[in-house]
C-alpha cells in the first residue's frame, strides 16, 4: 500500500458515527466508525500475519460502542483512534485508510469478502 498521499483535513463530528478525510489529492472520503473499527489492523484484532479482514464480532456492537473518542497521529504515516469500546491499539496507515474508501454503506455480507494486504 502506498503511504505517499497524506490527509489534509480530518472531520469527526461528535456523535456522527462517521469520519471524513480530505486527502492532498483532493479526494474527500467518508468512513463509518463501524467500518474503521471492523477493519482494525492491530495484532490483537488481526493476528500477526495474513491480510487485514473484517471482524465479524463488530456486527453485534451497538452504535454507541463504535464512537471515536479521540484521533491521534502516529508519526507521519498513520493515525490512530480511541473508540468508545476502549479499543485504541490500531495503527491505520494512510494507505489502508485510502483502501477503505468506498466501503461505507456496504452490507456485512459484502464486508466479509474484503481483505487488505498489510
Amino acid at each position: 500500500m502506498s503511504e505517499t498521499i497524506q490527509p489534509v483535513e480530518i472531520h469527526a463530528p461528535q456523535g456522527a458515527q462517521r469520519l471524513e478525510i480530505v486527502w492532498e489529492d483532493g479526494v474527500r472520503a467518508g468512513y463509518s466508525h463501524r467500518v474503521l473499527r471492523g477493519f482494525c489492523p492491530c495484532a490483537k484484532c488481526q493476528g500477526h500475519q495474513g491480510p487485514i479482514q473484517w471482524l465479524e464480532y463488530i456486527e453485534a456492537y451497538p452504535p454507541e460502542k463504535l464512537l471515536i473518542d479521540e484521533i491521534f497521529e502516529v508519526g507521519s504515516y498513520a493515525i490512530g483512534f480511541k473508540f468508545s469500546d476502549g479499543h485504541s491499539t490500531g495503527i491505520y496507515r494512510y494507505g489502508l485508510l485510502r483502501a477503505l474508501t468506498g466501503l461505507e454503506g456496504r452490507s456485512f455480507e459484502q464486508l466479509r469478502t474484503v481483505s487488505f494486504e498489510r
